[in-house]
């Protein structure tokens, strides 16, 4: 079997570790997952559910309840009695109403999930293709838990323009402007910049190489899109980017 990365999780040995939920209607599925995720020093699957209805319910419960609270949730979109997207989207709304509940990492098969945007929308923090790397896997859950959020580079572009039937026609120009493109309107150039570039999968370190700036910089820059837009993480402000036209599909 090839060797998994623990680099990451070597910097976490002496802190608790990251505590994962596996929501998918196959069991081999799941054991593989838990198999891989397992074998991690930082990562432990605390939670399977073989459906949406049933994750939530646990996922929902106190944290004394469950027995251990929940940090991540990889979550299948196909799945009988609740699927994926309306999983999340009530998960989404327990937090609105104050309960601590795990972000969402939602699997995807791409070619037959036409709605993994709705689910981003619904509050997922990435996607994930279920044919990706062990490695990428477990990079992704490592990176979500850290407070950012995943839509994996080489995918942005095919997914978006997968689901770019889902955009909204653009409006009139004579239409007066939305609160999202006034939102748009309060970015600097440069912050713009970083949005078109975070929009096109690129990483903060990527994204510091093509504007020839220090990656604090980028950083910096990212958190003020986020504050300005009043999205959650970089999923959020990837959507809105494509929402508002400043990147299209096609480019």
């Amino acid at each position: 079997m090839t060797s998994l990365p623990s680099a990451v999780g070597a910097s976490r040995s002496s802190a608790a570790p990251i505590r994962v939920a596996l929501v998918d209607d196959q069991q081999l599925v799941r054991a593989g997952f838990r198999m891989v995720i397992d074998s991690q020093p930082d990562l432990r699957v605390v939670v399977e559910a073989g459906d949406g209805e049933e994750a939530v319910r646990l996922l929902t419960r106190s944290a004394t309840a469950l027995g251990e609270p929940v940090d991540i949730v990889l979550m299948d979109v196909r799945m009988p009695r609740l699927d994926g997207l309306a999983a999340t989207a009530q998960l989404t709304a327990a937090a609105a109403a104050g309960k601590t509940v795990p972000r969402v990492i939602v699997l995807t098969t791409f070619d037959l999930d036409e709605y993994v945007l709705a689910a981003i929308r619904a509050g997922a923090s990435g996607f994930l293709l279920k044919d990706a790397l062990p490695e990428e896997m477990l990079t992704a859950i490592r990176t979500v838990h850290a407070g950012d959020a995943v839509i994996a580079p080489s995918s942005t572009r095919r997914l978006l323009e997968h689901l770019s039937a889902t955009l909204p026609v653009p409006p009139a120009p004579d239409a007066p402007p939305s609160a999202a493109e006034v939102a748009l309107a309060h970015l600097t150039d440069r912050e713009r910049e970083v949005l078109v570039l975070i929009a096109r999968g690129r990483s903060n370190t990527e994204i510091g190489q093509d504007l020839f700036v220090a990656e604090a910089t980028v950083k910096t820059h990212v958190g003020r899109i986020l504050a300005k837009l009043a999205v959650r993480d970089r999923v959020q402000a990837v959507v809105f980017a494509y929402e508002t036209g400043l990147v299209h599909p096609s480019v």
